[in-house]
């Protein structure tokens, strides 16, 4: 199995939007598809680990495909928007800590 980094993820879907899928969607309808990608995801979710059950005959119960399109799709909307996924999760990170680095460890609802 291949690792990748974020970096090395944002290459690779920049290289398969310009050799295999000619350009890029625009931001507005790479929006739309992220929000119907998390649907799809969230459809599973409330079946499989929710109180919703699966309709007769319906498939698919599996959320990696859904999460892996859901990466997808985001990682073409930083590649256009000039974001480094690879920063701005650690930064991310960073500003959770300094916010919340406490915060979850005295709540009792957690414990």
């Amino acid at each position: 199995m291949t690792q990748l980094t974020l970096d090395d993820a944002q290459k690779l879907v920049d290289d398969w939007i310009k050799t295999k899928g000619v350009r890029y969607f625009n931001e507005l309808t790479n929006m739309t598809l992220l929000m119907e990608e998390v649907g799809e995801l969230a459809r599973i979710m409330a079946r499989r680990y929710g109180e919703q059950s699966f309709k007769k005959g319906e498939q698919d119960h599996n959320p990696a495909p859904e999460m892996a399109d859901i990466l997808f799709v985001l990682i073409c909307l930083a590649n256009q928007t000039g974001v480094n996924l690879n920063q701005a999760l650690l930064e991310s990170i960073d500003k959770k800590t300094e916010r919340d680095g406490e915060r979850h460890q005295q709540n009792p609802k957690l414990l």
